[in-house]
């Protein structure tokens, strides 16, 4: 890692980390012979995922990442056991058990996309403790809507890895490594970060454009009349009540 950081530098460094990580889960549990693999994913984990494939309208993963099992319909399912449990309770659960762990955080976690997503989750806890589990069940609840397309499932053509574009992620990762052009975008249609702006903005303004041509010109809102009643100026008699009061000051 120290070494893709310093042709990199301490921008996307992570998007390496986790794609050569998973594809070598994948291909150790293909060595051993394993027919399924278990992580150690806990709820604070799931709802981190659950924020970021939102913000960064990540339909296909955003579908899979809060399922207990994914890849079901594969040849190497995974599954995390641990989706409901805080991060906290496990880490009480060690000490008192007193069983060894591995606490040691990576020194580029603070520069990764996951933390800015974890410390906005660690504030929302702050004013509702149910914070986490309530994002999960959030993202269980999210609806694909019909007719969005979505990623098939492949492999690469280079190294025979599942993959839904023409190269898997890893390939492509290291290819631009290889070349010291490091991918901005990850995929065979890569794009520059402007490029990806400008058509997502494009993409809302159609469905906002959409929305407004299904409504029609003629809709009425029915709404109960509004009383008008008029009310004696408050202002108005407090002077009446002064100007009475300085008659009587003076008569007395």
């Amino acid at each position: 890692m120290d070494d893709i950081v310093k042709k990199i530098g301490l921008k996307n460094n992570c998007t390496f980390c986790g794609v050569f990580r998973r594809q070598a889960l994948d291909r150790g549990a293909a060595i051993v012979g394993a027919n399924k693999i278990c992580t150690g994913h806990n709820a604070d984990d799931v709802a981190e995922t659950v924020i970021m494939n939102v913000l960064r309208c990540d339909i296909g993963r955003l579908q899979r990442c809060t399922g207990i099992v994914t890849g079901a319909d594969g040849t190497l399912p995974r599954f995390k056991p641990f989706k409901y449990a805080y991060e906290k309770e496990i880490v009480m659960y060690a000490i008192a058990r007193k069983l060894d762990y591995f606490s040691t955080e990576c020194k580029y976690a603070p520069n990764a996309y996951r933390g800015f997503a974890r410390a906005y989750i660690k504030d929302l806890e702050k004013l509702r403790p149910r914070s986490i589990l309530d994002i999960i069940s959030s993202g269980e609840q999210m609806v694909i809507r019909q007719g969005v397309k979505k990623p098939t499932q492949g492999t690469c053509s280079a190294c025979g890895y599942i993959s839904s574009q023409k190269f898997c992620q890893a390939c492509v990762l290291l290819k631009t490594l290889n070349d010291g052009l490091p991918a901005v975008q990850i995929g065979e249609n890569a794009m520059t970060p402007q490029a990806l702006m400008k058509t997502r903005s494009n993409q809302a303004s159609a469905e906002i454009t959409e929305s407004l041509a299904s409504l029609t010109i003629d809709s009425k809102i029915d709404a109960p009349p509004r009383r008008v009643t008029s009310s004696p100026n408050p202002g108005s008699s407090r002077i009446r009540s002064s100007r009475a009061a300085c008659r009587q000051w003076q008569k007395s």
